[in-house]
């Protein structure tokens, strides 16, 4: 008896090849096809936002001062929405026989002021005369209106009654409209009213 096998017959070799091939073939189109889709990462950039646009910075007033101050007869430049503490200041101060109770301190200044500081020897301004200088009509009070030439309190009260239902006045004409003014008196308070 030999030990040796027989030898496959070459149809056999043959199937054993086709099933080899065929396991190997299949077995690569079900790790293609078994895979998992590719992801794709769509990065979506975030939407631009307004950049608020700066504010207006209000350019600075320049005003007049004389008087009893330091340095007097001088034009001064001063931020906006300055008060005439600030005018004062800016001069050196009042001097010791300034008649600090005769001026607003307290009062804003606009670009073309004179702020006058009194002395104590200089005689008071008669009372229904208008000393605090220029009058801004649309942020008046009707006592500050009431200050100027022709304008008692009640027309001061109907001015104030008029802005507060109309708005504010655009300039010297528009006046006109208030029940009790006229052409008369606008030419008498022209010099003494601002409309900022």
């Amino acid at each position: 008896m030999s030990d040796q096998l027989p030898e496959p017959s070459p149809r056999i070799a043959l199937v054993v090849y086709l099933l080899l091939a065929a396991l190997i073939v299949g077995s690569i189109v079900l790790l293609l096809t078994g895979r998992p889709a590719a992801v794709q990462i769509v990065i979506n950039p975030p939407l631009p936002t307004a950049t608020p646009a700066p504010s207006a910075t209000p350019p600075p007033i320049t005003v007049y001062i004389t008087g009893a101050v330091a340095t007097p007869d001088q034009l001064l430049a001063l931020p906006a929405g300055s008060r005439v503490q600030d005018a004062l200041t800016a001069a050196g101060g009042a001097l010791p026989e300034a008649d600090l109770e005769r001026v607003n301190l307290a009062s804003r200044l606009h670009d073309g002021d004179q702020v006058d500081v009194p002395d104590k020897s200089e005689q008071a301004a008669l009372p229904t005369a208008n000393t605090a200088g220029v009058v801004d009509v649309n942020s008046a009070t009707a006592a500050e209106l009431a200050t100027l030439p022709g304008i008692g309190d009640s027309l001061a009260e109907r001015i104030v009654a008029y802005r507060e239902a109309n708005g504010a006045f655009a300039d010297l004409n528009a006046l006109d409209a208030v029940e009790g003014i006229g052409p008369g008196l606008l030419a008498d308070i022209q010099n003494l009213v601002r409309f900022d």
